[in-house]
């Protein structure tokens, strides 16, 4: 595109904060190539630093991310058919990738949702944390309508927030699902005047940022943990978790300022 901006994703960090922004605004944020390596490096390098105590995911201009870029993959699938190659090597290169850094990132990953989620776009919200959501924002599954099937983490994310029942409504009859419906759904955490969403999306990451780091990746873990494994189990790794929690400098500055009546500074460590 001629008006390709020159960063597809930004990447800034200040007091503890990464923000990561996907800035394709005139392609709806679609993911093209060169948008799926910035993301899921710039993800990777959140993960990485160990200054970063949390990280907001938002968007430029009216969309959050529509998924894949069709117009490069319909380039790439004519490509690689008469190539005999697989033109959904993406999934594995890159939306896998993207996923698993979110996901399993060892602290707090919130989604600032400004626009409409589709595809991938939803799963990347889905993936986060926590997701404020601006009122005019929308969400549709989409992989159906192109003959696909749920990629980027939605088959695991979906049924688990809102049963396999809705799920298998939305993944098989794709549409778009209002930010209100989507809170009604358990989909999203909150919704706010979409006028307000950056500001709202950047207190709530910045309140995560400042907060018992090691608490909250041992609160991702278990959950992920829980997700898949027996209550016996998931008791014997709340106890490994909570002696890791309870080793931790923020811990003991808790418990301190509690006793103190004071509010505690965290050093996410």
């Amino acid at each position: 595109m001629a008006d390709e901006p020159a960063n597809t994703v930004l990447y800034d960090v200040s007091e503890g904060l990464a923000t990561i922004t996907i800035n394709r605004p005139d392609a709806m944020n679609a993911m093209n190539t060169a948008a799926k390596v910035a993301l899921r490096d710039a993800l990777l390098a959140a993960r990485a630093d160990a200054g970063v105590r949390a990280v907001l995911l938002t968007a430029t201009g009216r969309a959050f991310c529509v998924g894949q870029d069709l117009k490069e993959h319909v380039a790439t699938l004519r490509a690689t058919r008469e190539a005999g190659g697989n033109a959904l090597s993406t999934v594995q290169e890159h939306y896998n990738p993207i996923v698993r850094a979110i996901t399993e990132m060892a602290k707090p990953v919130v989604a600032g949702v400004n626009g409409v989620a589709a595809g991938a776009g939803f799963g990347f919200a889905l993936a986060a944390d926590y997701r404020v959501v601006a009122d005019t924002a929308s969400f549709n599954t989409s992989f159906a309508g192109v003959a696909l099937t749920a990629d980027s983490g939605v088959s695991w994310t979906l049924p688990r927030l809102i049963g396999q029942t809705r799920a298998a409504d939305l993944l098989f009859f794709p549409r778009s699902i209002s930010a209100q419906d989507a809170l009604e759904l358990g989909i999203v955490n909150r919704v706010v005047p979409a006028a307000e969403l950056a500001e709202q999306a950047a207190a709530v990451a910045r309140t995560l940022a400042a907060g018992p780091t090691v608490a909250y990746a041992a609160l991702k873990e278990s959950m992920a943990y829980g997700a898949g494994h027996t209550l016996a189990e998931a008791l014997e790794k709340e106890d490994e978790l909570q002696t890791r929690a309870g080793a931790s400098q923020d811990h003991t500055i808790a418990v301190e300022a509690f006793l103190a009546k004071e509010k505690p500074v965290y050093l996410g460590k």
